[in-house]
């Protein structure tokens, strides 16, 4: 009888393949797997930027009216642009946008046919649902959102503007605002999949890169 119950009591000697991994707690999984999620989504920002202003084609929209006290105020700025216009898109070929709930649409934008410096704001001559394929050379699909207040954004309306540049840029919008309200274009990227960046800002002949 004591022998039978040293025997059971006697360690099996063959590992368990299991034991041969490491052991992590479960508390560190449920902290670093959230973490490490995180840190892809704000590095896969930066990689979009980079590939949309490697990649992207050079387009040119025109601002709407702005406040020349407001626009360079702090550290981020906001622009409007004339295409966030709903009501003017509406009248686009392509279909009307709907506001009812948030959704993507995209505008195609036609270039000027002349070349110029400054340079002249593309054109907007289509709304599509869907991204169009097989366009030609001068022109580019520009992928926007509206929202169900029907509020137009396309990413590019707040930037960041050096700061040893702000007053001299304010100097020159408040003198050209007074004869000139439009006599600004942004200059900015667009790549193959409708994503877009701002690359500068034109005030009358003079650049100013953000």
């Amino acid at each position: 009888m004591i022998f039978r119950l040293l025997k059971r009591t006697q360690p099996d000697t063959q590992p368990d393949l299991l034991d041969s991994f490491p052991k992590f707690p479960r508390s560190g999984w449920w902290f670093w797997l959230p973490l490490l999620f995180q840190t892809g989504l704000i590095l896969a920002v930066p990689a979009q930027d980079a590939y949309t202003y490697a990649t992207g084609k050079p387009v040119t929209l025109q601002t709407a009216p702005v406040d020349p006290y407001d626009l360079l105020r702090g550290y981020s700025q906001t622009l409007g642009y004339e295409i966030s216009n709903a009501d003017q898109l509406k009248k686009l070929p392509g279909g009307a946008l709907t506001s009812q709930y948030s959704r993507d649409f995209y505008l195609v934008l036609e270039a000027p046919t002349a070349t110029t410096q400054p340079p002249k704001p593309w054109k907007a001559i289509q709304l599509s649902a869907t991204r169009p394929d097989n366009l030609p050379p001068n022109q580019v699909a520009l992928q926007g959102k509206i929202n169900q207040y029907g509020q137009i954004s396309y990413g590019l309306e707040t930037y960041y503007m050096p700061e040893d540049q702000r007053n001299q840029l304010n100097t020159e919008i408040r003198e050209t605002q007074q004869n000139q309200p439009q006599a600004f274009v942004v200059e900015v990227k667009v790549d193959r999949n409708g994503n877009a960046i701002p690359i500068s800002l034109w005030v009358k002949d003079q650049s100013y890169r953000f």
